[in-house]
């Protein structure tokens, strides 16, 4: 049964940055246009916040990228890229992620959370149980979590429109232009 999309809907949207990044460059070698996931996703309702979680290098090599989510509306969250010793990266804003959509929940009728990882299940579960939200999840369906795919309401196969949601799709390699976020490890 398909989900009610209305424009009196506020939704929140909570894109996990890293993940749609890492899919669209292994799986297709093209870049996320966040631009057009989120109109995709907010379908005319009204938005009431979309935050993008980034990981921020020294280099300032995102900084471009940055400028651009900003332009299309979307709040930016950045953390630092935590290298180890020995030269093991980390980037995860899971948690982050997760307490601010739980923070925001009770002001939406609709949660988006933009992001494949199985991690996220239990926030979608909380979301439904306790607040009541919808919840839809926006993703590449061939590395999403097929529990998180079966927890959502709604979900929006990014990989369905790759024209459409990425950048530089089809393209030869050497046209493209340069990737805006750097290579990370990530869970």
């Amino acid at each position: 049964m398909p989900i009610v999309k209305h424009q009196g809907q506020r939704v929140g949207m909570f894109i996990d940055t890293q993940n749609l990044y890492h899919c669209a460059k292994n799986l297709y070698q093209a870049r996320v246009n966040f631009g057009a996931i989120l109109k995709d996703a907010v379908a005319d309702r009204t938005l009431v916040r979309a935050i993008a979680y980034v990981v921020t290098t020294e280099s300032g090599e995102e900084k471009n990228f940055l400028e651009a989510l900003g332009k299309v509306g979307i709040e930016i969250k950045t953390k630092d890229l935590q290298i180890f010793v020995g030269g093991a990266k980390k980037a995860d804003w899971d948690v982050g992620l997760a307490i601010d959509t739980v923070k925001l929940a009770p002001r939406l009728d609709a949660v988006i959370i933009a992001s494949g990882d199985g991690d996220f299940v239990p926030l979608v579960e909380y979301l439904k149980i306790h607040s009541g939200n919808q919840v839809e999840v926006v993703a590449f369906g061939k590395s999403t979590s097929a529990k998180l795919k079966e927890a959502a309401d709604d979900f929006l196969d990014l990989g369905d429109n790759p024209r459409r949601y990425l950048i530089g799709f089809g393209q030869p390699r050497r046209a493209r232009p340069a990737n805006p976020l750097p290579t990370t490890t990530t869970k």
